[in-house]
């Protein structure tokens, strides 16, 4: 299926906004690490199966990757920032980044999935 910029805005849209993706307007998530198991607006069923979200855990390590890598490199090779202390910061970033980012992977996952095999557009 071919995943056109309209769709795309909207799985960022509602990706980042933690919504449903069949209606957009149902929240995903009860408390920040609870998630719904139906959408309250919809009723769409968010975990289609056991282990559904294990592509989440990929697009959050992915993500964190993105940002400490480089992130490294570049404090490392445009600032004074002693070795040591650049490590620990962005060791640091690695560890609290994917807690942070935790509902926005899992929301970005059911969203992309959504849009990629529901049946209507």
């Amino acid at each position: 299926m071919k995943i056109t910029l309209g769709k795309f805005s909207r799985i960022l849209r509602c990706g980042f906004g933690l919504k449903c993706p069949r209606c957009g307007k149902g929240a995903l998530f009860q408390k920040r690490f609870k998630m719904f198991s139906h959408c309250t607006q919809c009723g769409l069923k968010f975990e289609r199966e056991q282990g559904y979200f294990v592509g989440a855990m990929y697009l959050n390590y992915g993500a964190t990757v993105l940002i400490a890598f480089p992130g490294y490199f570049v404090f490392e090779v445009f600032t004074p920032i002693p070795f040591l202390i650049n490590l620990a910061v962005w060791g640091a970033v690695s560890a609290l980044f994917p807690v942070f980012f935790y509902p926005y992977s899992r929301s970005l996952w059911l969203n992309f999935d959504y849009m990629l095999n529901s049946k209507s557009d």
